[in-house]
């Protein structure tokens, strides 16, 4: 790892470990208190009574994986989500969370690097990368990552990806434009044409992009983050 990547890495831990801390899950107040209403409609199109293979890269504590499991358990389809995130510390809100909502058996934290993530062939029915993309080291890791997404899927299955690109990082008081950290910011256009290539003769579900701005805190300093956001739903044609 690259001492970009490295001190990228520990900003993101601190910035995420104190909203971890200073935020309950599903408590409004910040980005934990609901689910993303896409990845959620997406299960539905899965249409199978199971059992389903979920995997959730960039999980974190729970936001997403555990409405997942939620699904699971309340329409008694067998399976699991498997939760990914480099962060430990996440992880184990994840599972005491899992055990507040009563999903915590449906649950399989696995403490890694995304892009160092063993992915079977064929092993998922849905696979959801929301936000995370973007935080593996380099583009060549992320082709690199898409491929084993691809590949992992299972005919029929979908994969829901929520990225940021054009990202931009501005000093709220003094409008200074600051330098961007997260590890892939690439421009728009050039991102919606790997995820074309990296998904050629899939289904299109969803694709549009929305600008977004907010607010964040980073070492005690109000920082505006902007950026275009890319939904991208596919699924495997089989």
């Amino acid at each position: 790892m690259d001492e970009r990547v490295a001190r990228i890495r520990e900003e993101e831990k601190k910035y995420h470990e104190a909203c971890y801390d200073d935020y309950k899950l599903f408590e409004e107040g910040s980005w934990l208190h609901k689910p993303v209403l896409t990845v959620m409609k997406n299960l539905d199109l899965l249409d199978q009574p199971g059992p389903l293979s979920v995997l959730d890269l960039g999980c974190g504590v729970g936001r997403n994986s555990i409405p997942l499991a939620k699904v699971l358990q309340e329409h008694h389809i067998q399976g699991q989500v498997v939760c990914v995130d480099l962060l430990e510390s996440a992880l184990s809100k994840l599972m005491s969370y899992g055990e507040q909502f009563g999903v915590h058996h449906l649950l399989k934290p696995v403490a890694s690097d995304i892009g160092n993530f063993t992915i079977s062939e064929k092993e998922y029915d849905y696979i959801v990368a929301v936000s995370s993309l973007e935080h593996v080291n380099t583009e060549a890791m992320l082709r690199h990552t898409l491929h084993h997404m691809t590949a992992g899927t299972k005919d029929n299955g979908i994969n829901c990806i929520i990225i940021n690109t054009n990202i931009r990082e501005t000093d709220i008081r003094s409008g200074e434009s600051l330098e961007v950290l997260i590890e892939v910011n690439m421009e728009t256009q050039a991102m919606e044409h790997l995820l074309s290539k990296a998904y050629t003769s899939w289904e299109v579900i969803d694709h549009h992009v929305k600008q977004l701005e907010f607010a964040i805190v980073r070492n005690e300093r109000d920082i505006l983050l902007s950026s275009d956001c890319i939904t991208f739903v596919v699924r495997k044609i089989g």
